[in-house]
């Protein structure tokens, strides 16, 4: 069976939220001690957290943040203002701890999990690393495509194969993260195909490029998208001509979560990207999407808007890693305590409006 045949087996697993579930969770929270709808989004998380785990009480005790790392051939073009060799040593930073994502993920009591899905260098093991290596960085797409049709499948399985792992270890939330210098270029220009908006107008400046720079970045992505000409009604084909490995597994930890019923928690940009490609492919797995924050890439809103999530939080970040997927744990949870937690009108003996 070929990689994509099983991407397709996996993918026909996924399921719709509970909508049983759903309703007996709205039901307790209209009548619970507030005024219905007071606590807004918070009461909608709770009611789609209940659908999407099939439990009015689920545990979310065990939390895991999902880092995918890669390299690109498109840094070749100067659309970074970092060197390649920063997606080696944030990595080792990871794996030490003294990364923003290590502080937030500690802060919010959620393991770090880092995947190898291509950095262009080798790894020694290490406790907290997963070596899922599709090759040592993407083709240059600006000059062809970034991988074949069969290592995006592959990609994308990764990541569905990490959530797997990490479930059996126990996992009740998940958030995605990544690291890979050059990342908003294909993420860009996944967003661009698919959602046939022009290069300019979702492409940012990533790491802080100047103005020259950005300009450079945006006629990059306009010829990627000349050269591989990607089709938007096929995903895997966008991934394949435009993305990244770790894009690609990415777009498998949101597919693996969905076919678990694990609520999962998207970053920034490239994490978007990776989500638009999932639900591209299984238009279902949206109902798992919580969308964490909305990044100051320029790109991120339309492929929110793409997906049809909400993010929960603005804060200006654009730092990636999964360091505003790691903050939006701690408002989901919050969500599900309140709805189990809080006591309702007849239990604690408080008039309501029709007593």
């Amino acid at each position: 069976m070929t990689y994509e045949e099983q991407l397709r087996t996996q993918i026909s697993s996924i399921q719709p939220p509970d909508a049983g579930q759903m309703q007996i969770a709205r039901q307790r929270q209209d009548s619970l001690t507030k005024p219905q709808g007071s606590l807004g989004r918070l009461e909608e998380l709770s009611i789609s957290v209940a659908g999407m785990t099939g439990s009015l009480k689920p545990s979310l005790a065990s939390k895991a943040i999902i880092v995918m790392a890669g390299d690109h051939g498109v840094a070749a073009e100067g659309v970074s203002a970092f060197p390649q060799a920063v997606t080696v040593q944030m990595v080792l930073n990871f794996l030490a701890g003294g990364a923003g994502i290590n502080v937030l993920a500690r802060h919010v009591g959620a393991r770090v999990v880092i995947v190898d899905a291509g950095v262009a260098a080798d790894f020694e093991p290490a406790d907290d690393l997963r070596i899922r290596k599709i090759g040592y960085g993407t083709g240059n797409i600006a000059v062809g495509p970034a991988m074949t049709r069969e290592q995006a499948a592959q990609a994308i399985l990764s990541g569905i194969e990490v959530v797997a792992e990490e479930r059996a270890k126990g996992l009740d939330m998940v958030a995605t993260g990544d690291m890979g210098i050059a990342n908003t270029t294909p993420s860009s220009a996944i967003v661009a195909a698919i959602t046939g908006r022009a290069a300019a107008d979702v492409t940012g400046r990533g790491t802080g490029i100047d103005e020259a720079a950005w300009a450079n970045k945006a006629r990059v992505i306009d010829r990627a998208l000349e050269v591989n000409q990607p089709d938007k009604s096929d995903a895997l084909d966008v991934l394949a001509k435009v993305g990244g490995f770790e894009i690609g597994g990415l777009a498998g930890v949101v597919l693996g979560a969905a076919i678990h019923r694990i609520p999962v928690i998207i970053d920034g940009f490239i994490s978007t990207a990776g989500a638009l490609i999932a639900t591209e492919l299984c238009p279902l797995a949206h109902n798992y999407v919580i969308a964490a924050h909305r990044s100051v890439e320029v790109g991120h809103q339309a492929a929110l808007d793409r997906i049809g999530a909400r993010p929960l939080l603005d804060l200006g970040l654009r730092l990636g890693e999964g360091t505003g997927a790691a903050l939006a744990m701690s408002i989901v949870e919050a969500s599900v305590k309140i709805l189990n937690e809080m006591a309702t009108f007849e239990s604690a003996g408080v008039s309501n409006r029709e007593d």
